[in-house]
């Protein structure tokens, strides 16, 4: 249309001419003009005509070229030219209205993008599954934590798909369903356990995101809660077997500390009740023992203090303090010397620690005519600081006891856990012997393994590595 705007212009000029060239040809039949002046005059008056109406064609096809530009600026984002000539007519301010919403709309374009980008950048940021799901509810928007948490296909378009392709857990599309028909607008919120793709606890809330509007786009945020139920159920666990483990000492205290009060008329009764007085209340200083020891290790209290150590001379200051115990028990207390076994920087205190902790469990579960192993070579393993594999010395105690089952293996080292409670109370132990062990071990960048087969043995291997000490917790 702008090319042929010149070529109309002038049809028009001249289709508007032609009555005045047929008053001029009638005068000419009547002799009141001259043919030539007559043809003269309405040559002069065509041409005219054409040259305006094409100078106004040009003038128009300038200002369309102007409105094309504003258009494609606007397409493209950018702020469009205002490099406008200096008119005043109607057009030209027309033009300037344009230009003016022109800037105010791609403002506002640039102004939405960047809060999209920063809206996308918190959704990828968050550590919660957010989901957002339409009227029907199709997935809208997903971020990567939400494909984590469901285990999706990290480059996979979930938009415009039903929201129960994201998980097919019947308890979340319960809640997904009871959210879609609550109609309100306040947020909704719940605690669920859900089995796919893996057991976990959650807790999820659903609120809309047009007030007032019952059938709108929803967000669902999902909260993985899972390390923090555990952790509750550790620290009830924790508080239920410590007051268990208090109340056998201190009742047993108590009554024969008040049987005493009372009076014994038999010498022998009351030695033997101071006895029992005597062996509860170490036992209990053994556990707030242990208990201020763990909570140490637990907390970083207790930093380590490493020196270079040879590796035969920690195995034999624990033989020489256990060896008279195990042979009050009736079981053989050997040690496997490796010649040539390189230095090993390590806290001398927490190792000793770990290695009479070994040997008390070993001798403790070892019946009369058994025997204990305490041994130490050098092996490559995988360090846990570095992942690895790096050199290291292993230190291991083997017995000939009762052997532990291997469904108990995997919670040893828990706090208070115990194969057999009730022969554990009678040998004495707190619970918390293994729980230490592995926690002296981790600082040390170390590993612990354990491995048993019932009425065969247990070995308990300790592998710390080789080189600088390791960084202070």
């Amino acid at each position: 249309m702008v090319k042929s705007i010149g070529p109309r212009f002038a049809a028009a000029t001249v289709v508007a001419l032609l009555p005045v060239a047929a008053t001029m040809m009638l005068y000419v039949a009547r002799d009141r003009i001259a043919p030539l002046s007559a043809i003269a005059a309405v040559g002069m008056s065509v041409g005219l005509g054409v040259f305006t109406g094409l100078g106004t064609a040009r003038a128009w096809r300038r200002r369309a070229d102007r409105l094309d530009a504003i258009a494609d600026a606007i397409s493209r984002r950018t702020l469009p030219s205002h490099l406008l000539p200096d008119e005043l007519d109607e057009i030209s301010l027309a033009e300037r209205h344009l230009l003016d919403a022109a800037d105010s709309v791609v403002t506002d374009v640039k102004a939405l993008n960047e809060q999209r980008e920063e809206f996308e950048a918190i959704l990828r940021s968050m550590y919660e599954a957010v989901v957002v799901t339409g009227a029907r509810r199709e997935v809208v928007m997903i971020n990567g934590a939400a494909r984590r948490l469901f285990a999706l296909q990290p480059d996979a378009d979930y938009r415009g798909r039903d929201f129960v392709e994201l998980c097919r857990d019947p308890r979340v599309q319960d809640f997904i369903g009871r959210a879609g028909g609550t109609g309100g607008s306040e947020p909704i919120t719940a605690e669920l356990s859900i089995q796919t793709p893996m057991p976990r606890s959650i807790e999820v809330s659903s609120a809309p995101l047009r007030q007032g509007q019952p059938n709108s786009e929803r967000v669902f945020v999902f909260h993985d809660i899972t390390r923090l139920k555990s952790s509750e159920t550790a620290r009830a666990d924790f508080v239920s077997n410590l007051t268990h483990e208090l109340r056998t000492p201190l009742t047993a205290l108590y009554g024969y500390a008040e049987t005493l009060a009372k009076g014994v008329d038999d010498r022998e009764t009351e030695r033997r009740f101071l006895g029992i007085i005597e062996r509860q209340s170490r036992r209990l200083a053994r556990l707030l023992d242990d208990l201020i020891s763990l909570s140490d290790l637990e907390r970083g209290l207790s930093p380590l203090k490493t020196e270079d150590l040879e590796p035969l001379h920690l195995l034999e200051e624990a033989y020489e303090l256990m060896a008279e115990r195990a042979g009050r028990q009736g079981v053989e207390l050997k040690i496997s010397r490796t010649a040539n076994l390189p230095p090993i920087r390590v806290d001398h205190d927490r190792l000793h620690q770990v290695l009479i902790n070994l040997l008390d469990n070993a001798i403790k579960y070892t019946p009369r005519g058994g025997s204990v192993t305490l041994e130490a070579h050098t092996r490559e393993a995988t360090n846990g600081a570095s992942g690895t594999p790096a050199p290291g010395i292993v230190f291991s105690v083997t017995d000939t006891g009762e052997g532990i089952p291997a469904a108990h293996i995997p919670r040893l080292t828990e706090r208070f856990y115990r194969v057999d409670r009730a022969r554990s109370r009678d040998l004495g132990g707190t619970g918390l012997g293994l729980a230490i062990v592995k926690h002296i071990v981790q600082m040390h960048h170390g590993s612990l393994k354990i491995e048993s087969r019932v009425r065969e043995g247990t070995i308990v291997t300790v592998w710390l590595p080789l080189g600088p000490a390791p960084a202070v917790p």
